[in-house]
């Protein structure tokens, strides 16, 4: 396959194209099917090719057009030939540049209709499954193709009566499908695809035993594809095993989703993020925000404070009923919330027109899971706002941001917020954000003493007013080396001991 930099000429300031890892390695299948893909940069669509040139049949087209689709992203380009040729795939791409169209489409050209069970969507979060069926559904409105989706928290008799129905591509989580297979309402005999999305946040959240269960009990001769944001050994050794001389394509492309979306920090204090999420939405009156949080002890709180201070906010977490949270997001999609606090199991999930603003009440650990938050808005090549919360603690976070999506993020100030002094009792950010609020329950006389918050380098070096911060004084006599752990480590050796029962 032709490299993508030989579509268009490239400036100067675009890198090289990545060289194979693979190359040179005895008996890696991988060595010689390597495909980087290294575009103009900045670029994000194939505009020298529209979807018609990629063989799509006639009634998959029709949903394209009907979706208002020409130019295929990057991605698409890349991934679509292959999998309709039926070659096993490891796809590594950004998110933001149409992950499920690139393997759904190839799906809804290949699979026969009145044959149930042909392919196998396997996702990590019940949002993003319902996601990917939502747009399969959209792409194949001129097919008769059908889809439908397995998830945890809904009955097991509604599942089962859609399965009885035999729709061709089953969507599910991992813990759902083995138990449906289990339970004899699903079968993998007519199995001819199975598609693994976002392998990596799969086995960061402990699903390696199920998808490893299911992918033992599929047709040997199935059609296997992986598409992940990155690409870890763990995830080169699942492919060696299970994907038979695959085509690994590595796409550099632009993020759509970074490029259409302005971003900006505003820097707060701990205690003054709940004041200032309030002073946004009262001043800005954005049409639809959501607010991702990192606990959902603090989706629940903000979402009441909020309502009690006349903006109406509606919570949804991995703690609420499946029933709730479906009827929240029907909510969202008719258009009738305005304000939506959520955790970050629902921002894989999050498929939905119109939200202008995206806040990020807390910046997350992991660059990734900013990138998909933010990519709430911007949807279908619209533009969209996103707003970062970051104490004088977190400017490494910032950092991590700024370094995965190659572009600096802004600073935004209010001028008319106010921010407070520490309030009485301030313990100052706990290590991991556990205490959201930051504020201790007592007041009395036994109550601690308020601690300044701490000046980070990353602030020092944005505000020269600030005095450089120094390197903390070692005590040797308080702990060999002088270092004082404030935490358990983060492994410990646990053995289980037998008894005589």
């Amino acid at each position: 396959m032709t490299n993508a930099s030989t579509m268009s000429t490239q400036d100067p300031t675009t890198p090289p194209p990545a060289t194979n890892p693979h190359e040179g390695v005895p008996g890696d299948p991988l060595a010689d099917h390597y495909i980087p893909v290294m575009p103009v940069k900045g670029e994000i669509f194939e505009e020298t090719r529209t979807f018609a040139d990629l063989g799509l049949r006639a009634s998959v087209m029709k949903g394209i057009d009907a979706c208002g689709f020409k130019h295929p992203t990057i991605t698409q380009s890349q991934f679509i030939p292959p999998i309709i040729a039926g070659r096993d795939v490891l796809g590594q791409a950004k998110t933001g540049t149409g992950k499920t169209a690139a393997f759904g489409l190839p799906l809804l050209h290949l699979l026969e209709k009145d044959t149930p069970f042909q392919a196998l969507i396997l996702a990590p979060t019940r949002e993003l499954a319902i996601q990917i069926t939502d747009e399969i559904a959209r792409l194949s409105k001129f097919t008769p193709i059908r889809t439908m989706t397995l998830y945890g928290g809904q009955a097991v008799r509604v599942q089962a009566g859609k399965l009885e129905r035999g729709a061709e591509i089953i969507v599910g989580t991992p813990g759902r499908v083995m138990d449906m297979l289990e339970r004899g309402l699903l079968h993998f005999k007519n199995i001819k695809a199975v598609v693994l999305d976002e392998v990596d946040r799969m086995l960061d959240i402990g699903f390696r035993e199920d998808i490893r269960k299911i992918l033992d009990q599929t047709p040997p001769g199935r059609q296997t594809v992986l598409v992940s944001a990155t690409i870890s050994p763990e995830i080169e050794k699942l492919a060696r095993k299970y994907l038979r001389d695959p085509e690994k394509i590595v796409v550099a492309s632009g993020s759509l989703t970074v490029s259409m979306v302005k971003q900006y920090y505003l820097p707060v204090n701990q205690w003054d993020k709940k004041k200032l999420l309030l002073h946004l939405l009262r001043h800005e009156e954005p049409a639809l925000t959501l607010v991702f949080c990192r606990l959902k002890r603090t989706v629940d709180e903000l979402a009441t404070g909020l309502t009690q201070r006349g903006i109406e906010s509606h919570a949804i977490h991995g703690d609420m009923p499946q029933g709730k949270r479906n009827k929240t997001m029907q909510a969202l999609r008719g258009g009738q919330l305005s304000v939506l606090i959520c955790s970050d199991l629902a921002a894989r999930g999050i498929d939905v027109e119109g939200v202008s603003h995206v806040i990020n009440f807390d910046i997350p650990e992991d660059p990734e899971v900013y990138v998909h938050r933010i990519g709430r808005t911007a949807r279908a090549g619209r533009g969209g706002v996103a707003w970062t919360f970051v104490t004088p603690e977190q400017g490494e976070l910032l950092t991590n941001v700024e370094n995965l999506i190659n572009a600096e993020v802004p600073k935004l100030e209010y001028p008319d917020f106010t921010p407070s002094a520490p309030p009485e009792g301030w313990r100052g950010e706990a290590p991991g954000g556990r205490r959201e609020g930051g504020l201790t329950l007592a007041n009395g006389p036994d109550a601690p003493a308020a601690v300044p918050p701490k000046t980070s380098r990353f602030e020092s070096t944005l505000r020269p007013d600030l005095p450089p911060v120094e390197p903390e004084k070692v005590d040797p006599n308080k702990f060999p080396g002088g270092i004082v752990p404030t935490k358990l480590p983060p492994k410990r050796l646990i053995r289980g001991y037998k008894t005589g029962r």
